[in-house]
This record gives structure tokens, C-alpha cells and sequence, in this order.
């Protein structure tokens, strides 16, 4: 926890003041866990944050620290990113153990808004370059349980999903017994990025090295 909120909270904050001191406009970014996914719709930006863990409560306090130290300052929240250059992401694990042939596990009860990172850079230095400020919610349109991303990318990929399965959830503290785990963005500020489908297609188009059936 002290490191998790030395590099989400401190930094940041250090960075927003020395920004604001010398007249250099500022953007961070923050993320879809600041809330606990219990509301029952996507989040917008006025929604109260509700953190259920450590990360997310670093990067909500992050938030009102940057926002303290510099009054202009634009926080990004976005999530579940994923890149052509990422090799490390969620659809690129799923394709490559897929392709292995071994099981994937992903949970149909935790929704998100899955983020394509060269859409969210242009929406964000599009913002930048506009002189916006404040919170932003930036995340491509739609939302989905991992378990369905996982499916959606296999089939796009050509590659059989019959190996991607449920979660199974056995404790009681868990996000099976609580239900419906949403912390899916949407926004009144603007819907900047395109809906979800373009971003998986030019994933698949564009990422480096795919696995092959």
C-alpha cells in the first residue's frame, strides 16, 4: 500500500504543483476503480468515487491532490487498456494461451469499458490542446464482462472459444457473491472515442506478433 500510493498519489501531486508553478498545463490519469462497480450503471463523471481497494483509493486521492495543487489540471479516467505494442495485456494473454491450447479464465460478472491506448492518446492530447480541465472519462463506447471480451476477441481472431470459461468465485468476499461487479465508463462531458468494435478490429490489424492457429 505505501509503495501504491508513493507512485499513484505523491507523484502525481509533486508533478501537478511544480506544473502549476510554472505555468505548464498538466494531465494525469486516473481510473475505473476509484469505483467499487455497485452503482448499477456506468459511471459518469459527477458519480461520487467509492474505492473498494488499495489501488483505487490511491488514484481517487490522487484526483483531489492534483486537482488541489493545480486548478486546471486534466484527469483522465480510463480502463482496461490495451495496445498493438502491449504484450502483457488482457486479449493478448487470452489469444496466446488460446493458441497454446490451454484454458482461459475470465469472469462474466465483472464489467468494464475495454480502452484502445492510440485512441485514448488522441482523444487526450485533443483535450490538452483544447485547454479542458477537470475529469474526463475517456474509454471506446460499449461495455462488456471479460469473459465476452475474451470470447469477442478469439472470434475475431478466427481462434475457438470453447476453451474460454467462467470464473468460478468460492469465497463469500468475492465479486460472485456480490453480484454484478460494473465499473463501465460512460460520460456527460462528450462520448470522444469510437464504439468498441473499431478499436478490436484495428488491434487485430496492428498488434505486433500474434499468436496463429
Amino acid at each position: 500500500p505505501e509503495d501504491c500510493f508513493r507512485i499513484n498519489t505523491t507523484g502525481p501531486e509533486l508533478l501537478s504543483g511544480a506544473c502549476q508553478s510554472r505555468g505548464i498545463p498538466f494531465v494525469t490519469f486516473s481510473s475505473d476503480l476509484v469505483f467499487d462497480g455497485q452503482l448499477g450503471r456506468s459511471y459518469v463523471e459527477d458519480d461520487p468515487t467509492s474505492p473498494a481497494g488499495v489501488y483505487g483509493r490511491s488514484k481517487a486521492e490522487a484526483e483531489e491532490r492534483v486537482l488541489a495543487r493545480h486548478e486546471t489540471a486534466l484527469i483522465i479516467r480510463t480502463s482496461a487498456f490495451f495496445g498493438p505494442w502491449d504484450q502483457y495485456n488482457f486479449l493478448r494473454g487470452t489469444l496466446d494461451r488460446l493458441a497454446r491450447g490451454e484454458d482461459v479464465a475470465a469472469s462474466d460478472r465483472t464489467i468494464i469499458s475495454p480502452t484502445y491506448v492510440p485512441d485514448l492518446v488522441h482523444a487526450t492530447l485533443d483535450l490538452l490542446l483544447d485547454g479542458e480541465r477537470g475529469i474526463w472519462h475517456l474509454a471506446n463506447e460499449g461495455s462488456i464482462s471479460w469473459h465476452g471480451l475474451a470470447r469477442e476477441i478469439a472470434g475475431r481472431a478466427g481462434i475457438c472459444p470453447r476453451k474460454i470459461r467462467d470464473r468460478i468465485h468460492d469465497s463469500a468476499a468475492d465479486e460472485g457473491a456480490r453480484g454484478i461487479v460494473d465499473t463501465s465508463l460512460a460520460s456527460t462531458r462528450g462520448q470522444i472515442l469510437r464504439p468498441l468494435g473499431g478499436a478490436l478490429a484495428d488491434y487485430l490489424a496492428h498488434a505486433e506478433s500474434l499468436p496463429t492457429v
